[in-house]
């Protein structure tokens, strides 16, 4: 596994982070995590070789990850988006944000485009998680033993329509529908904030369906729509009757935990060719 280059994984909240941590270890790839600060999980990610760096500390980022002889990075995790006020870029960082320029107030998909074409021109080799963790990507069909009902597909239709509209204006990813009623679309909050509000709007018990689809210019190697059993535990506690993601195109964290979660829930989970 010498001839394998170590793995840089710059971590964001959630669980995928410590996960592409797990496959290396598997694999017998090293690997550096470099975590962003007040937002990486440090428990699941500290037993590696790592560093913590503010958002704004791009040169320090750059250093770091020369150090650990890095030449594939992945991009994983959740990352809240800081004001500019708050950045408080370094020389680098100032460098960065002079090239993203309006793309740093646009949407999500743009911004970390900009951000993929810097890392390689600074001489990385940026990877979607998808080819660290085979297996990742949602497949088509049911999973588990909990089945959609004639409402909760019509919805499930609905909401791609909705979802894929939202991603062409570089908005969201993820939409909740009931009984053919947008109760909410995804933006800036994220997607367990979107169940939580949603969940208060609910007119039934066990109906609606959270959708989640990826863009149709999205940047593959980050940012994909993402699942995991949090996902469903929020679910369920809003109410509602499941899930559906886009299959080939969004991830399953934790897959078997994932289904194992629903199924004990008494929530669906589905894989949507679109």
């Amino acid at each position: 596994m010498s001839n394998i280059p170590t793995l840089g994984i710059i971590a964001g909240s959630g669980r995928l982070p410590a996960q592409l941590v797990e496959s290396c270890q598997a694999a017998g790839r090293k690997c550096f995590v470099l975590a962003l600060e007040n937002a990486a999980d440090m428990d699941a990610i500290s037993h590696v070789p790592h560093a913590v760096v503010r958002i704004g500390a791009i040169g320090a980022a750059l250093e770091y990850l020369r150090q650990a002889d890095v030449k594939d990075i992945v991009l994983a995790g959740n990352v809240r988006r800081p004001s500019l006020l708050s950045l408080r870029p370094d020389l680098a960082g100032t460098k960065l944000l002079a090239r993203l320029g309006t793309a740093f107030f646009s949407g999500d998909d743009t911004l970390l485009k900009a951000v993929i074409s810097f890392l390689e021109e600074e001489g990385f080799k940026v990877v979607g998680s998808d080819e660290i963790l085979r297996g990742l990507m949602a497949p088509t069909g049911v999973l588990g033993n909990v089945k959609p009902d004639a409402r909760a597909e019509a919805d499930i239709v609905h909401g791609i329509n909705i979802a894929k509209t939202l991603g062409a204006l570089d908005i969201g990813q993820a939409v909740i529908v009931e009984n053919g009623y947008v109760l909410g679309v995804e933006a800036a909050e994220g997607t367990d904030a979107l169940i939580e509000r949603c969940g208060k709007l609910r007119r039934e018990m066990k109906s609606g369906v959270l959708i989640k689809a990826r863009k149709p210019a999205q940047e593959a190697r980050a940012d994909l729509p993402a699942i995991g059993p949090q996902t469903v535990e929020k679910i369920h506690e809003a109410g509602f009757a499941g899930i559906a993601i886009e299959a080939g195109g969004g991830i399953i964290v934790d897959k078997e935990k994932t289904i194992a979660t629903a199924d004990a829930l008494g929530v669906f989970v589905v894989g949507v060719l679109t």
